[in-house]
């Protein structure tokens, strides 16, 4: 037999890889729909919006208009605001966020996990976390403004604790599922309590905390932005606050549409770390 006949594909693998390629088509075709079905969303939505507004159905004044919101975006990037370049306020509610959500994430993994691994340290601080979840956490925002006063201190620790709690519950929940096997397998070949938590726990409840993180980012910005509005020197929550104390609805819409731009960046960076970390699991079909 000729070696072109011996390395020629069989019939199942050709069929196996036209099934492949159909596949990836398909899932090019559906992101390349469900992409064009977003933009015409937000197309509908926006032009629906600037036609009440023009028409006087819905009243400009309030709820603005699209075009209105753009320009007062367009003024703040050209000529910056009254408290500064657009940039510099941007930055000032990003630094806050994101210190207060690393803060609040490593708090919630350590003490997730802790609970979740010392059945003790859970039933004597249990009922404690509970109650303290219990508390409207934006309610205290104005007391971390009168503890650690104006400045970026007490807009981290809102944002701290916005993101602290879901972090915490997701550690704790996925330390108290991961495998139990895995845990006698590792006791059985000699690995201490502080070897199984850091080489089995840790990786089994990675999932569950990245699965937090996704909106734990969105309740950090919630808790810069608070902190400012009520009270602050600088930030994004300032522009809105401005904004809103001289009736400006589009200055309120633009500091909004600023805010979903950041988090949805930040959700791009978190998905793409998650989908390195993660690449031995399959994608779901289409995404």
């Amino acid at each position: 037999m000729s070696p072109e006949v011996l390395s020629a594909p069989s019939p199942v693998d050709v069929v196996k890889s036209d099934r492949a390629h159909s596949r990836a088509r398909a899932a090019r075709r559906r992101k390349a729909v469900v992409a064009l079905a977003r933009v015409l969303l937000l197309v509908a939505v926006l032009g629906l919006w600037e036609v009440l507004s023009r028409t006087g159905t819905i009243d400009p004044f309030n709820f603005s208009m699209p075009s209105k919101i753009w320009d007062q975006i367009h003024t703040w990037i050209m000529h910056g605001t009254a408290l500064g370049s657009l940039g510099a306020q941007i930055w000032v509610t990003l630094q806050e966020a994101l210190v207060g959500w690393i803060l609040g994430v490593v708090s919630g993994v350590v003490f997730g996990i802790a609970l979740g691994r010392v059945a003790f340290l859970a039933d004597v601080l249990g009922p404690y976390i509970k109650v303290l979840n219990s508390i409207p956490r934006i309610v205290l925002a104005p007391i971390f403004v009168i503890w650690f006063g104006l400045g970026s201190a007490s807009k981290i620790a809102s944002a701290v604790v916005l993101v602290f709690f879901p972090v915490f519950f997701n550690a704790f929940q996925g330390a108290r599922e991961v495998d139990r096997n895995l845990v006698a397998n590792a006791r059985v070949l000699g690995a201490s309590d502080r070897r199984v938590t850091l080489q089995v726990v840790i990786p089994s409840a990675t999932s569950w905390i990245f699965t937090s993180l996704h909106v734990s980012f969105g309740f950090a910005l919630i808790g810069a932005i608070v902190g400012e509005y009520i009270g602050a020197t600088q930030g994004i929550g300032l522009l809105v606050a401005q904004s809103q104390g001289t009736f400006n609805a589009a200055g309120v819409y633009a500091a909004m549409v600023i805010l979903a731009v950041v988090a949805l960046a930040a959700e791009g960076l978190l998905t793409f770390a998650e989908r390195r970390i993660f690449r031995w699991k399959p994608s779901d079909f289409g995404q």
